[in-house]
């Protein structure tokens, strides 16, 4: 927030606010902690306001009922509890109820000491975890890591994304230190993104450098990703309030710690010990600035150069950073921060309004609130305070309003502390609290965090046809929140020709297209500021494709003849055609359409229903085509004893084949005469055992059939699926529901005592193909991946005519079809994928009866690639053994993030390509060492991440591995061009850059002597150099020239320095003449200017009655002046002061002698009386009154004085004096004394008291102001009161 995060660990469950309950029960003598030895008994006694109070007893939240163990006894308004034979179990928090009002105690039982003696080990055993002082932090190791035994394992977050939350750290001025937190992995499908801020809004990012590194790793073995964050070198600006804040696609989480840094004394003290030219260097050297980062800049001169004087060991007062900006002008606010290292200027600038000055030891508190406390909206929060008296009472106020006791408002006591718990936390919750104890007050701000709209259910892909409707439908954290929905990136609105309907139902977001075409494919975006979920979709052009087409039938008179076809869209409807005509259903003929499936069924065939028959899709350019046949049965005259006959169409060698589809009837009609009527018999031949089923109770093989088996046992039954109905010119072999087992050869046989007949029918059952075992996945790129697959085991009895590829989301359950035409192939490039999403696929067969039921699922894949290479890849500097390179980020990193980057390089004519580096680096910038003088190398990186290398950014040229020597040259500041001028006591800083190589001799000279080194600090670096003054003195005025000299070469430039104090004051003030109403003076200028020109003077004149000191004159130039319109009889003295850029002189030239303005007229000699004396003490002529207002709006109480001399008055409220407080404004004109009260508050009722105080005595006079709340707090009240 704006200023430092505080967490609020610490007033858990240990603490309790206790608050003024707006009731009658008041409690006068409150119970105390006790402390009782086991066995014995302990007594509590508490006293209510009035007697007849009902009071409750409560132990660890249980109320208390009287028994031989606990006594409750009430006399008028005393009460007391007795607890006989005290345990150890009696050890908890005991609390006593009266009205309204709760307060809370302890007991703590120890345990009786023992007689015998007892050892050491057992006198003193060791104490807590807890109870050891935690060791001193050295500045030169690490305090991440705690030693073991002496702190608790890392605590581990049950909830939100950190496995271990930062905690809280100590370091010591100079020392490091390592903040860590860990993120379960295990979820997430790629690395989190985290950042670090100090206070608000500074993101620690870009102050990676000298003093700051940012780490991150992984534990692949338990999912874990670990991210540091090192102070090094940790100085007193560093300390406050930081967060880290973690991130991914839809979660986040967040989390406060604070760094105290604990200042150093004895490192002055060791620093003067040495030698001073030793200890110059050693000083310089913390200073050494790093290259290349914002924090570059940053010296902390007053932290280091603080003992620079002669030999004094004692340590220099802590600074009070508020006290100066309390009362320094606002001009001089930047020139503070800079000084002092404040990062967050604005946020204390913004305190600075609202918090009166604290005395550093409170009389009242024990331990103040912390200066800001956050909670996000929805939670609980307590605040907690410690009081030096456990007796005493305290306020909660919330915006200077007192907060009165509801059910979101908990005030609690426990000892010394008071608690005030917030339930619920609302952002009306966002306000300044302060705890009030008698005069004193503790000041709070609570920041109130709204959590992120997270997307609970994200977008899933889908795929349409052209003029269907479209509906994306999503689900986020909170009802009727805002959310952005985007095509292609660009965002949609409804005035887009209203094509976009936008829709919210609660939790759930709807995009709604509802004539969807060609140019609405893409991908689809919905954010919300904790989320973002991607959806593609595809329109498709509106195909067709037939998995079964209608068949020719012949069927005999009373038959049922059935016309079937599968399309591919259930959705499609379509006419039935009869020679051209549209078949109209009546209770003979029907029409149905189920999913795919369209029938066509004709009962009780006809002669006429014989025609050609045809389906047309609605829509499509389809005709699907088929015969129905009028099989007619003639039957001729047959003479007697005819052999039997079976009277198929086809009769040859080769059986006749009938191809039936899986789950279809089969009704196969075989017409057969003779005389007598034959017996027909029906076997199926199987092709492994040859095996003959037979319709005939007893099957025993005939003669005339040898080439059959005769193990046939099985017989073909009048009923049931497979049957055979005999009647007396045909037989009707039927099979309902064909199966792939009813496959392979039927043979009939009709025998009558004259002959038999046989022959020989193949039934083939065909059927959709097996699914196809799961697509393998390989070759994946940024949007795109080859799928490979096998044919299926079984093809159905049909050629495989290809296949279709289905894709989803991993977490979705919508699986979206890529192609439209089979493919033939058993690969496919699938593209138009979104990296960083992990996808599925899944593939079917299809013949020409249907499409096979889907395969197993491949192995979820996620589309990644590879960064692009990096960018502006160049040499920054070359020296005689080492090469420094630096380059950018890449322009496309893409999902899989930036592991780092590996620099290569390879010698002039070779084509062996050397590491650089060891190992990976994560900066931008690298510096080559160990190289050979006069090598030519050429250079090249890549950027490295889970997808692989990118391609190589190449320097064009070889680089010579060579000191480049370059002209010295300095480039001086604006505003070093003109004259430096300063103050006295102000710090000097001149940085001056330049650029020349090899690094330059740098020679600092004034008025052409060499610089002083006690007196003066001279810093040089390879690209700057520092000029630096503590404390600035009038003789460091002068002309300063620095050189650079670079073997015979050289450059150097003047600079001068100003140095300017406040002048004396005028010399040889004199009177030259009065006359009338008018004096003249005459001065000459002072002796010292102050190394500045004087700007003017200023004169003052004073009557010598009252020597109140009026100017007559300022800014004025000359050094003589008229002093007109002076009082006739009265004497006057005059001063002058003189100016200058510092501005007026300390002290005045004042004339000796008073000048007397003179009466006109006669000289009258008035006769000598003894002078009367006037003096009287003061005394008050007119009252204070009582008064009762209304808060808000300004007050003012008002009295009259009298007293010679004119008395001094003083205000005060509740025996406070108020002359500092900028509320109340003190008002006095011919002896009426006001006192106004900026808009009070129910705080500003009291005693108001005005004192007058002269040489002869004082005087003062009191009065009462009430302060009402206004109707709204009024009618708040009365219906708490109520309650």
């Amino acid at each position: 927030m704006g200023r430092w995060e505080r967490k609020e660990t610490a007033v858990a469950a240990t603490t309790a606010d206790y608050t003024r309950y707006p009731t009658t029960a008041k409690q006068i003598l409150k119970p105390k902690t006790t402390e009782v030895t086991a066995g014995s008994t302990a007594v509590f006694e508490a006293e209510t306001e009035k007697a007849g109070i009902k009071v409750k007893w409560q132990r660890a939240g249980t109320e208390i009922t009287e028994s031989e163990k606990y006594v409750i006894k009430a006399e008028g308004n005393k009460h007391s509890l007795t607890i006989n034979n005290v345990v150890k179990e009696d050890d908890v928090t005991y609390a006593v109820i009266a009205g309204s009002s709760k307060v809370k105690f302890e007991l703590k039982v120890k345990e009786p000491e023992k007689s015998e003696t007892v050892t050491p080990a057992e006198a003193a055993p060791a104490p807590a975890a807890s109870e050891l002082p935690a060791p001193p932090v050295e500045s030169s190791q690490n305090t991440e890591v705690p030693s073991a035994g002496t702190q608790p394992e890392e605590p581990v977050d049950p909830i939100g994304l950190f496995v271990t939350r930062p905690q809280d750290g100590e370091v010591t001025a100079g020392g490091n230190i390592t903040f860590t937190a860990k993120v379960a992995g295990e979820s997430l499908l790629k690395k989190p993104s985290v950042k670090w801020f100090k206070g608000k809004w500074m993101d620690l990012a870009s102050k990676v450098g000298k003093h700051l590194q940012l780490h991150d790793s992984y534990d692949r073995n338990n999912k874990v990703y670990t991210f540091e964050m090192e102070i090094i070198e940790a100085n007193m600006t560093f300390a406050g309030g930081y967060r880290c804040e973690v991130s991914t696609k839809d979660k986040f989480d967040s989390s406060n710690f604070n760094l105290t840094v604990n200042e150093i004394y004895h490192l002055c003290h060791d620093i003067v010990s040495f030698p001073f030219p030793s200890k110059t260097n050693y000083i310089f050297l913390l200073l050494h600035s790093t290259e290349g980062h914002d924090d570059a800049g940053e010296l902390n001169f007053s932290a280091l150069l603080k003992k620079r004087g002669d030999g004094k060991t004692e340590s220099q007062p802590e600074v009070d950073v508020w006290e100066i900006l309390r009362k320094a002008p606002p001009s001089e606010y930047e020139k503070i921060a800079f000084q002092y290292g404040i990062t967050d200027l604005r946020g204390m600038l913004k305190r600075l309004k609202r918090i009166k000055k604290e005395e550093k030891k409170s009389t009242a508190f024990l331990k103040k609130l912390d200066p800001a406390y956050q909670v996000d909206k929805g939670q609980k929060i307590k605040l907690v305070v410690e009081v030096a008296n456990p007796d005493a009472d305290v306020k909660w106020l919330k915006n200077g309003q007192e907060i009165q006791v509801s059910g979101r408002y908990i005030f609690e006591a426990v000892g010394n502390k008071r608690i005030l718990t917030i339930n619920h936390c609302s952002l009306a919750d966002d306000a300044a609290y302060e705890c009030v104890v008698g005069e004193e007050k503790s000041f709070t701000e609570l920041f109130v965090k709204e959590p992120p709209i997270l997307i609970t259910h994200p977008l899933e892909d889908q795929m349409v046809m052209v003029g269907e409707r479209v509906e994306f439908e999503c689900e986020v954290s909170e009802e009727g929140a805002t959310v952005k929905w985007e095509k292609d990136g660009v965002e949609l609105t409804r005035e887009e020709t209203f094509k976009y309907r936008f829709k919210k139902d609660g939790k759930k977001q709807y995009l709604i297209i509802n004539e969807s075409t060609k140019e609405d494919s893409g991908h689809y975006t919905v954010k919300t500021n904790g989320g973002v979920s991607v959806a593609e979709l595809i329109v498709q052009e509106k195909k067709l494709e037939v998995y079964q087409s209608i068949a020719d039938l012949t069927v005999k008179a009373r038959d049922q003849a059935v016309f079937k076809c599968e399309v591919s869209d259930e959705n499609v409807k379509g006419i039935w055609l009869k020679n051209g005509k549209e078949v109209v259903p009546d209770e003979r003929i029907k029409i149905s359409h189920i999913g795919r499936i369209h029938k066509l069924t004709i009962e009780d065939v006809t002669p006429g229903d014989e025609a050609d028959y045809s389906f047309i899709p609605q829509g499509f350019a389809y005709n699907l085509s088929a015969k129905l046949q009028f099989l007619e049965v003639k039957i001729d005259f047959v003479p007697r004893e005819e052999p039997p006959k079976i009277h198929l169409d086809c009769l040859g060698q080769s059986p006749d084949t009938i191809v039936v589809v899986a789950g279809n009837k089969l009704r196969l009609d075989v017409p057969i005469s003779g005389d007598p009527t034959p017996t027909v018999i029906w076997q199926k031949v199987n092709k492994k055992s040859d095996l003959l089923r037979s319709n005939d109770d007893s099957v025993t093989p005939s003669e005339n059939s040898s080439d059959l088996n005769t193990d046939s046992k099985l017989l073909f039954e009048s009923e049931g699926r497979v049957r055979v109905e005999k009647h007396e010119d045909h037989c009707v072999f039927i099979i309902e529901g064909a199966e792939k087992e009813d496959e392979g050869v039927y043979r009939v046989i009709v025998k009558n005592p004259v002959g038999e007949d046989k022959a020989d029918i193949t039934v083939k059952v065909i059927d959709v193909p097996d699914p196809p075992e799961a697509p393998k996945i390989s070759n994946i790129g940024e949007d795109y991946c080859t799928v490979q697959w096998q044919p299926p085991k079984y093809d159905g009895g049909q050629p495989v005519l290809g296949y279709i590829l289905e894709r989803k989301k991993k977490k979705s359950y919508r699986w979206m079809r890529l192609n439209f035409d089979l493919l033939k192939e058993l690969t496919y490039e699938a593209k138009r994928m979104i990296e960083g999403v992990v996808y599925e696929m899944r593939i079917y067969a299809v013949n020409s009866i249907g499409m096979s039921r889907p395969s197993p699922a491949s192995q979820p894949f996620m589309p990644i690639a590879p960064p692009s290479e990096p960018t502006h890849f160049t040499v920054e500097d070359v020296s005689d053994s080492t090469v420094a390179l630096k380059w950018r980020p890449p322009e496309r990193i893409g999902a899989g993030g930036l592991d780092g980057y590996i620099v290569e390089y390879c010698k002039e004519g070779s084509t062996e390509w050397i590491p650089a580096l060891p190992g990976l680096t994560e900066r931008t910038s690298a510096l080559i060492k160990d190289l050979v003088t006069g090598d030519k190398l050429n250079f090249r990186i890549k950027a490295i991440n889970l997808a692989g290398e990118s391609g190589a950014a190449i320097i064009k040229e070889p680089i010579t591995v060579q000191e480049i020597l370059q002209r010295p040259k300095i480039w001086l500041p604006r505003h070093l061009r003109q004259t430096l001028v300063k103050k006295v006591g102000e710090t000097i800083n001149i940085v001056i850059p330049f650029q020349g190589k090899p690094r330059p001799k740098i020679i600092w000279t004034k008025d052409g002597q060499s610089l002083d080194a006690k007196d003066v600090g001279i810093r040089n670096s390879n690209t700057d150099t520092i000029l630096f003054i503590r404390k600035a003195e009038l003789h460091h005025s002068g002309a300063y020239e620095v050189t650079l000299q670079i073997e015979n070469m050289t450059d150097k430039v003047a600079i001068t320095i100003q140095i300017i104090d406040k002048p004396g004051p005028p010399q040889n003030i004199k009177l030259t003449d009065v006359w009338g109403f008018n004096a003249a003076l005459e001065w000459t200028p002072p002796q010292d200017d102050g190394n500045a020109q004087i700007l003017g003077y200023t004169v003052q004149k004073a009557d010598k009655k009252t020597m109140e000191w009026y100017t007559v004159f300022d800014h004025y130039r000359r050094t003589n002046c008229v002093v007109s319109e002076l009082i006739m009889g009265n004497e006057y003295f005059f001063r002058v002061f003189s100016e200058n850029l510092c501005g007026l002189s300390e002290t005045a030239a004042t004339t000796k002698n008073p000048a007397y303005i003179q009466k006109t007229g006669t000289t009258y000699k008035p006769p000598c009386y003894k002078e009367h004396d006037f003096s009287e003490p003061p005394k008050f002529t007119h009252p204070l009154v009582n008064r009762s207002v209304i808060a808000g709006y300004n007050t003012t109480l008002s009295c009259a004085v009298r007293g010679i001399p004119k008395p001094k008055i003083y205000w005060y409220k509740n025996k406070v004096d108020l002359s500092g407080d900028a509320k109340y404004r003190m008002f006095s004109k011919q002896g009426v004394l006001t006192l106004e009260i900026r808009k009070p508050t129910p705080f500003d009722g009291g005693f108001y008291t005005c004192k007058a105080v002269n040489e002869c005595g004082e005087a003062e006079i009191e009065c009462r102001l009430d302060v009402r709340g206004n109707q709204m707090n009024v009618m708040h009240n009365t219906n708490t009161a109520v309650k």
